[in-house]
């Protein structure tokens, strides 16, 4: 028995597999267009800058892990950092919302690369709007009847498609016109912060590794290792994705085809053949996204209701098969309310958003614990402040460019943060209830999300 429990530990390869798999899940498929538009020639440098932040970022998350060795991750170490309960409150609300926008840009990157795969021009936005519709009523079916993909699927998926994605970059490196590349700051300095600003959330699934921590054979030997490492091959794969896809595609098909502009991007030196390649890693990676984002988000949902961190309705389960049905039910029509009425910007600018906040505020709390759990301040100061420098220039890009997309973010917001108080408010008269639920504050949450 000890020797099965054994076998199952995680080592530093499925960490690694972990945080790549969640970081490459669809989201670089539809983002980059949105980065080269934004950062031109230096759209590489776009992503090493989200990647500074994701690494500072990923060393808070490893020093609060090994302290509090807890599987609720973020949520359990802001409620660690801040007395008061209604900062973790929001914050796991925030954490519900920032999954179902990854959730909805993984669906949206799904119907744009269907519809352009299955070529229908004429009808192109309707099929757009049917494929994400479909994949994610899909999925809610599967998740309802309790059919889950084995993890065997998932690492396989996973390693489909960083090969085809470095088939790509590998291949199209020796294509790279390099008056396609100069000048490097074409679009100004200002453009590549706000390019590394609007796709930050290509990063976004590292910080699941600390879910698991509890899981590992050696948390203290390879959770930062896990971490820093996922991390770095994320980056080295993103820069050279950017480089052939800036090397070989014009500015204005980038801007056409934005979109999709990495699959347009395999044309000129794969061919037709090259477009639905990446095409179907793209269909692939979003589908396994949705799965698995769908599936963590709804039991995320349900355990936060267990603990009286949101409604108890949440926490309703079918009784056989243990499923979080409404659960299930209310994020999956929350996000094909939200991707059905929004466009790529506005869903891509509030996932980044929401987790640039969400990285801020973990690097506010290993500051605030740093005694406790025994990091430099000089790091998560760091992260903190570039987190909050990228959300602001986030933010006045929106302001000025696309002020519809900072409506959007900020009515979600004030949305998130009245539900919370409203819901704490109702607490307050029900104090009995919440007897159990402050006995059981320091369980965390269990492992709910693993992609």
């Amino acid at each position: 028995m000890n020797k099965t429990a054994k076998t199952e530990k995680l080592g530093l390869k499925e960490l690694i597999a972990m945080g790549v798999g969640g970081m490459v899940g669809g989201g670089i498929f539809s983002v980059l267009g949105l980065s080269v538009a934004l950062a031109g020639h230096a759209a590489p440098i776009a992503f090493i800058i989200g990647g500074i932040i994701a690494s500072l970022t990923g060393f808070s998350y490893t020093k609060l892990g090994l302290t509090f060795r807890s599987d609720g991750g973020s949520f359990t170490y802001l409620e660690r950092a801040f007395s008061h309960r209604n900062v973790a409150g929001i914050g796991g609300w925030m954490l519900v919302a920032g999954y179902i926008g990854t959730m909805a840009l993984y669906a949206f990157t799904f119907g744009v690369y269907g519809a352009a795969m299955l070529g229908a021009k004429a009808h192109l936005q309707a099929m757009h709007h049917l494929l994400q519709s479909l994949i994610l009523l899909l999925f809610m079916g599967i998740n309802l009847y309790g059919i889950k993909a084995a993890g065997e699927s998932e690492d396989l998926i996973v390693m489909v498609k960083v090969l085809i994605l470095s088939l790509f970059a590998f291949a199209g490196l020796f294509y790279i016109r390099v008056d396609h590349l100069v000048p490097v700051f074409n679009m100004g300095g200002r453009g590549v912060l706000m390019g590394a600003a609007l796709v930050f959330v290509a990063y976004e699934g590292f910080e699941l590794i600390p879910n698991a921590v509890n899981e590992m054979k050696d948390p203290g030997r390879d959770l930062g290792r896990g971490i820093l490492i996922s991390i770095g091959v994320t980056i080295a794969i993103y820069i050279l994705v950017s480089l052939v896809a800036v090397g070989n595609l014009l500015p204005a098909e980038i801007s056409k085809y934005k979109e999709y502009a990495l699959a347009v991007a395999a044309k000129p030196f794969l061919g037709k053949a090259g477009f639905m390649l990446i095409g179907l890693g793209a269909l692939l990676s979003t589908a396994s996204a949705i799965n698995a984002t769908m599936f963590g988000t709804a039991r995320l949902a349900m355990v936060m209701a267990q603990d009286s961190d949101l409604p108890k309705v949440f926490s309703h389960r079918e009784r056989r098969n243990n499923i979080p049905y409404v659960s299930l039910i209310f994020i999956t029509v929350l996000t094909l309310l939200f991707v059905n009425t929004t466009d790529l910007t506005i869903i891509s600018s509030f996932a980044s958003s929401t987790f640039l906040l969400l990285f801020a505020a973990i690097n506010l709390s290993a500051v605030r614990l740093r005694k406790r759990i025994g990091i430099n301040m000089v790091t998560p100061l760091s992260g903190l402040i570039l987190s909050l420098l990228s959300w602001l220039v986030l933010c006045v890009y929106l302001y000025r460019s696309y002020s519809r997309g900072l409506v959007w973010i900020g009515a979600i917001y004030l949305c998130v943060v009245v539900a919370e108080l409203f819901f704490s408010e109702r607490r307050l008269f029900f104090k009995q209830k919440l007897e159990g639920g402050k006995d059981g504050k320091d369980r965390g949450l269990r492992k709910v999300i693993s992609r």
